[in-house]
């Protein structure tokens, strides 16, 4: 595969002068980690539904890790060779990483959620090689789904199940003991390493124009967000790192999976989410920071208060991805009143670029998004692409270290000027301390706890029905989740839809359940401009005083 990160050298040399970027990749930072602390405990995985748990050294992850290396090799995986991973948070997904880093392969983190309808475009452009998936999930057959797509991947040359018993197992094709004595291991695992400024991750953002785009990251662009960030939070080797959030999302991967490595640090990985057992491990096994949407943090402060925990290991919880509302802050305060829950705001495209500083009051996590991290800058311009003053609200621009090297094939969607600013699509308001608020999007996105809804992609599903004949999706408020979407349609004369057809036609698309609308309104008329385009604002504003009338 060739890459056209093409965002990456026109910086190069200023971000190296400057120290945002230094030249370091993951297997730097894992050597160093495996020296200073090759049998202590580095990582335990917990698989939620089994009740197992399973922990590994350093020593144990790096042998694992080599295993990995041999078996993609094995399989014809090269150098800037893209090898998809679809496995909830766990030790495999890590050596996996791991593995690919070690022979120079581009890792490709992919939803377990998704489905056909997002997987054949995804693995198709990216131009996968070897597909893993876990073989059934939240009572979903993966290996089925991706056994069916295999006729239309080209470049696929193997799917990996894990906990299979057959010949496609990742057992015996990724973790098999006799690679152990490989003669050839020591070539493998440093022949091909990639360099900082190598492709490394290729991870895929919902788009608004009808198909996701494939964001390329380097070392030097992740871990020159990740080394800011946790000295901003105060963290260090002592601490114990839990993530929950998914790891094919780039908070789970590079606060989960990255971070860890480069502080030597233990790290906690869940592959679903349980409250209880959340609160029962950071009072047996210490916790100390954590990071997940608002819904999480009610969660653990319900545990917490319900069950009796101890939660005084718990320094941090960071949330990111929508406001935290007052009361869940003094809530999760007076529960847990050791824990300084902290807001911030990032992209796939450049990870967490606002953070507030922990020994700021609540009222900055509450009312604002945080202010830019070292190496990172910040504007907000008005229409007419002025900077905007303290306080008014405009479009969000953001500069720096941590930005992306550009969507994989599509170099005109790259949004970025000549002089390296990146349109969020957000609209915000900074005021006179630099800290900023999200107001609102730009760009055509509902959040639903934490996870994007393609909004456009969903409204083309849906428009294929034979009964529809206009649809727009928009957002409702949700006390818990943040957002909910509601479809609004008009039918064509005769025809009749209603919420279950609408979940029938979804599900025989393929689309992923996530991304179906909680609430179905059907009309006469959409509200719409003189050219035609419906007015989303009015179906909000309309939608919103209903739901208040109810």
């Amino acid at each position: 595969m060739k890459f056209d990160a093409i965002l990456i050298e026109p910086r190069r040399e200023a971000m190296v002068r400057a120290g945002h970027w230094r030249n370091k990749t993951v297997n730097d930072y894992f050597e160093a980690a495996l020296a200073e602390k090759r049998d202590q405990l580095a990582l335990s995985s917990i698989t939620v539904a089994e009740g197992t748990r399973r922990d590994f050294t350093w020593a144990e992850l790096d042998r694992m890790a080599n295993r990995v290396a041999v078996g993609l090799t094995r399989l014809g995986v090269e150098r800037d060779d893209v090898v998809s991973c679809q496995l909830p948070n766990s030790w495999q997904f890590v050596v996996t990483y791991l593995g690919c880093a070690r022979i120079g392969a581009v890792f490709n983190p992919v939803m377990p959620i998704f489905r056909e309808h997002e997987l054949s475009f995804m693995l198709r452009h990216g131009e996968s090689k070897v597909f893993i998936v876990p073989k059934v999930f939240r009572g979903f057959d993966h290996e089925e789904m991706a056994e069916g797509m295999r006729p239309d991947l080209p470049e696929l040359r193997q799917i990996v199940v894990n906990k299979a018993e057959g010949e496609n197992s990742f057992d015996r094709l990724l973790a098999n003991p006799d690679f152990d004595h490989d003669p050839d291991l020591q070539r493998i695992v440093t022949a091909s390493r990639p360099g900082p400024n190598d492709v490394n991750q290729l991870i895929y953002t919902s788009g608004t124009t009808g198909e996701p785009k494939g964001v390329m990251h380097t070392s030097n662009t992740m871990y020159s967000n990740l080394i800011p960030y946790s000295e901003r939070l105060g963290l260090t080797a002592d601490d114990v790192i839990a993530m929950a959030s998914p790891m094919a999302h780039q908070t789970g991967f590079m606060y989960g999976l990255l971070m860890p490595v480069f502080l030597k640090a233990r790290s906690i990985l869940f592959d679903m989410w349980d409250k209880r057992l959340k609160g029962q491990m950071v009072q047996d096994d210490g916790i100390t920071f954590t990071m997940a949407s608002t819904p999480f943090l009610m969660d653990l402060t319900n545990a917490v208060e319900e069950h009796k925990f101890d939660s005084s290991s718990l320094r941090i919880f960071l949330c990111a991805g929508a406001p935290i509302p007052g009361a869940v802050v003094e809530r999760a305060r007076q529960v847990m009143p050791t824990t300084k829950v902290v807001s911030a705001w990032g992209m796939t495209e450049n990870g967490a670029v606002t953070v507030v500083d922990p020994n700021d009051d609540d009222e900055r996590s509450i009312n604002t998004d945080g202010f830019a991290l070292p190496g990172m800058e910040i504007q907000i311009r008005d229409e007419q692409g002025n900077t905007c003053k303290p306080g008014e609200q405009g479009e969000l621009y953001v500069r720096g270290c941590s930005n992306f090297g550009g969507y994989l094939k599509r170099p005109l969607l790259n949004a970025t000027d000549d002089e390296g600013w990146f349109d969020t699509g957000d609209i915000a308001r900074m005021d006179d301390r630099g800290y900023i608020r999200i107001a609102g999007r730009s760009k055509d996105i509902i959040i639903r706890g934490a996870e994007n809804i393609p909004v456009f992609e969903v409204e083309g599903v849906l428009f294929k029905h034979p009964a529809i004949h206009q649809v727009a999706i928009v957002a409702y408020p949700d006390e818990r989740l943040g957002e909910r979407a509601c479809a609004f349609v008009t039918l064509k004369p005769g025809a009749s839809f209603d919420f279950d057809e609408m979940q029938r036609h979804l599900r025989e698309y393929k689309l992923a359940i996530q991304y179906w609308p909680e609430r179905l309104e059907i009309r006469e008329t959409l509200p719409a401009t003189a050219s035609g385009k419906i007015q989303k604002f009015a179906l909000r504003k309309m939608l919103r005083e209903e739901l208040e009338q109810a």
